[in-house]
């Protein structure tokens, strides 16, 4: 097939449909694919299906041993399961190619229950024949405001990253915007032809409030007289390069400086092209470009702003293709929303603005399925990432980030939430550093990760012994992670923040991708047999000191199990080491022991929420016994453990199989089950960190509930990666071993130095900066 690839531009700017990428990377599951719908704007075309995706996944099952003690034979038993998902797949192409990419879909395109496909879009009547005759579906026009605040709300509930601020002059142009847990109201000004202003006020509540004939289209149209240049993409080039001062007359040239009884600066344009009527020299086409896209994006942003204010609302989104993540027309858009609002109100963009109106034109059809009752994730293995918006790379293969561009979602099992104790959710930060504005933290940790994939490829392998193809697999694995961690070396933003958080949650992605779903299954089981032998004679020990030593050795307990998370060693059958080994004196890095313990001395919590972390040691002879205190002085516990693997994390379906066996050999977790004032519940996740604002639902529920009014985080993952500066209404216990010479260091500690944090409900002072 002629593919839709990467395309070439020739000095005359034909069309070299030339094949570079197989197809089938970019029209992925097509033979699974249902539903479809179309955006076709006047320059890029975007396609949008469902489709089901089969994949293993790793299940654990309990074999009948509760009667017998902890024995040689194996606990649980791993099988692998073939599992269907929903996938939404969204692409982007250039017009030039739809006759190819409606050919390749015609040829692949299995399911026959599909009789028609929704489209939107100013293009959509245009190519309408050619869709039908093509596919043999019926075209299905939806209204195209309609589609686009639809989209606008699905990206902004279901992608945690999706709105930035753009900052030209900084180390890294894109600073990402925490979504607020509730979207609405805001102001969508979409910048195509002409403006709208649209006002949204819920799913279903909108209304256009205003708008503008002095758009895109006039910036195009007006700049293509003046300078001759037909393509919308040069004209923004040239204006790059330009200096609107040699147009237009400022301040200063009238006044001779400020005008300031107004309060006018002598920099600020007082006429826009003003100049050129009384001067006799020619002026560049750069110069002319410069300052039509001042003006009009000048004109715009005091639109925007007097409705912003008129409406008193602080979000405004920007869109359209005006925008479409050109730094030009961002950087003008951003300046003038500053200027005209003194600072009050950002300019806010979004990541996926070119998809809105093909996603809103597929919730539409699929409305049967009501896609809203479920929560999304980006599929960072699939997806492509925003693409750098520099000026300076040649025009043509900028505007069209590499011609194909693809964002995928998956449906996740669980409906996320934040968590209700979350001091303040809509300022909730989960990740501790960002490495898209901190450049010495990110090249360490990109080589940390790059250094890493070696060990995780064999760590893969050996996970499938008896599968000859998992070395074809796992290659595969490495290519595909190994390019997403050289995309990033170049974009940072490309999937929003870049934290540690996202570089671990690509790995995941990219695994299960390859079908890699559990590589760490057979060393968890074996670490957590080898600790239920030690369960009870720690227990004992423990038992067996008095209330003030025994408090200490609880938390020593947790932060030595938590050293072990690569692997714990199979020595380890000796309690007392176990408790000692790599825990160093008092005081520790971070330390508020002393205060811990003058609060154990009063009354009991009502419920305690466990966040936990790895197999093994850590959970059995860590996390356990010191639950089992929390038991005894008479405060309920919910232990939130993931819903699917990452790394040696313990899974919740591991984790009920290991506390019905703890509870066989120990009466105060025996009575804690029995009287549910012990109960598990998976937090939704399946990273090696912690997201507190998307959590499963269920376990909100139970925290209400349950009025949980402490929370104990543990793991470098969850406690120091993500959540060390997280504030809670509650109680907190944040407990960690810092695993790492490099975040150690930085931290001002070393290797194997202690974060105990307790925190009231308000932050705390003396804490270590990161």
């Amino acid at each position: 097939h002629a593919n839709c690839a990467a395309s070439v531009w020739k000095s005359s700017h034909s069309l070299d449909k030339s094949i570079t990428l197989p197809p089938d990377e970019i029209f992925r599951n097509l033979e699974n694919a249902k539903r479809f719908a179309i955006d076709i704007g006047g320059s890029l075309t975007k396609l949008a299906y469902y489709s089901t995706v089969q994949h293993k996944v790793a299940k654990v099952r309990s074999f009948d041993n509760t009667a017998k003690e902890a024995s040689s034979e194996k606990l649980y038993e791993i099988s692998v399961q073939e599992e269907i998902t929903a996938r939404l797949h969204f692409i982007k192409f250039e017009n030039a190619y739809i006759e190819t990419c409606l050919d390749f879909i015609k040829d692949h395109l299995v399911n026959t229950d599909t009789k028609l496909i929704k489209a939107t879009g100013g293009g959509a009547h245009k190519f309408k024949d050619l869709i039908e005759k093509k596919l043999g579906l019926k075209v299905d026009k939806e209204d195209e405001m309609t589609c686009l605040i639809r989209g606008c709300n699905f990206v902004l509930r279901n992608i945690p990253h999706e709105a930035f601020i753009f900052t030209k002059h900084a180390d890294s142009e894109f600073r990402f915007q925490n979504t607020h847990p509730d979207i609405f109201p805001y102001l969508l000004v979409n910048i195509g032809s002409g403006v709208s202003i649209i006002k949204v006020e819920s799913e279903d509540k909108f209304e256009r409030i205003g708008g503008s004939s002095i758009g895109g289209g006039t910036f195009w149209g007006l700049g293509a007289l003046l300078t001759k240049t037909k393509r919308f993409d040069e004209l923004l080039q040239l204006a790059s390069k330009g200096q609107h001062t040699n147009l237009d007359m400022l301040v200063k040239d009238i006044y001779g400086g400020s005008y300031g009884s107004l309060g006018l600066t002598g920099d600020l344009i007082a006429s826009s092209f003003g100049k050129s009527a009384t001067t006799d020299k020619e002026f560049s086409k750069e110069d002319i470009a410069k300052s039509l896209l001042h003006m009009i994006s000048n004109d715009i942003g005091q639109l925007a702003c007097l409705y912003a204010r008129l409406h008193s609302l602080t979000r405004v989104y920007f869109g359209g293709f005006f925008i479409r993540g050109h730094p030009v027309t961002m950087h003008t858009i951003t300046y003038s929303i500053n200027f005209f609002t003194k600072g009050e109100v950002q300019a806010l963009f979004l990541r996926h603005e070119g998809y809105l109106g093909a996603i809103g034109a597929f919730l539409k059809g699929a409305e049967e399925d009501n896609p809203n009752q479920y929560s999304w994730g980006e599929n960072y293995a699939g997806s492509s990432g925003l693409m750098s918006a520099s000026p300076d790379i040649n025009p043509m293969q900028r505007a069209r980030s590499g011609t194909f561009d693809m964002l995928e979602m998956d449906r996740l099992e669980r409906k996320l939430v934040n968590l209700p104790l979350l001091e303040d959710p809509s300022s909730y930060v989960p990740d501790t550093v960002d490495l898209t504005v901190d450049p010495l933290a990110r090249e360490y940790w990109l080589f940390c990760f790059e250094d890493a994939l070696d060990g995780v490829v064999k760590r893969a392998v050996a996970s499938q012994p008896d599968l000859p193809e998992a070395v074809e697999r796992a290659e595969k694995f490495r290519q595909k992670y190994r390019h997403k961690l050289q995309t990033l070396r170049q974009q940072p933003f490309a999937y929003g923040s870049l934290t540690v958080r996202s570089l671990l949650d690509t790995r995941e992605h990219c695994l299960n991708e390859f079908n890699f779903p559990d590589p760490y299954s057979k060393i968890k089981q074996r670490e957590n047999d080898a600790a239920l032998r030690c369960y009870q004679k720690a227990v004992a020990a423990l038992d067996a000191l008095g209330w003030e030593e025994k408090q200490f050795a609880l938390v020593r307990g947790v932060l030595a199990g938590n050293v072990f998370d690569w692997g714990a060693k199979a020595f380890f059958h000796s309690t007392s080491l176990l408790l000692l080994l790599f825990v160093p004196e008092r005081p520790w890095l971070v330390d508020s022991y002393n205060q811990w313990l003058q609060r154990l001395k009063g009354p009991p919590h009502k419920c305690a929420v466990f966040f936990v972390d790895n197999s093994g040691m850590d959970i059995i002879l860590g996390v356990m016994p010191f639950v089992r205190e929390l038991l005894l002085r008479g405060t309920e516990v919910v232990l939130a453990s993931n819903s699917s693997p990452a790394l040696n994390d313990v899974t919740n379906g591991e984790l009920q199989i290991l506390t019905e066996t703890i509870a066989a050999m120990d009466p105060i977790i025996q009575a804690g089950l029995k009287e549910d004032r012990l109960v598990l519940v998976q937090t939704g996740s399946s990273s090696p960190c912690l997201d507190l604002g998307r959590l499963d639902k269920e376990l909100t529920i139970v925290v209400r509930e349950r009025r949980a009014d402490l929370v104990v985080i543990e793991g470098m993952g969850r406690a120091v990666h993500t959540n060390y500066f997280a504030r809670l209404s509650c109680e907190s216990l944040k407990m960690a071993v810092i695993k790492n010479p490099w975040l150690a260091e930085r931290l001002g500690g070393k290797l194997f130095s202690v974060v105990f944090k307790y925190e009231l409900g308000e932050p705390q002072e003396g804490s270590v900066s990161l």
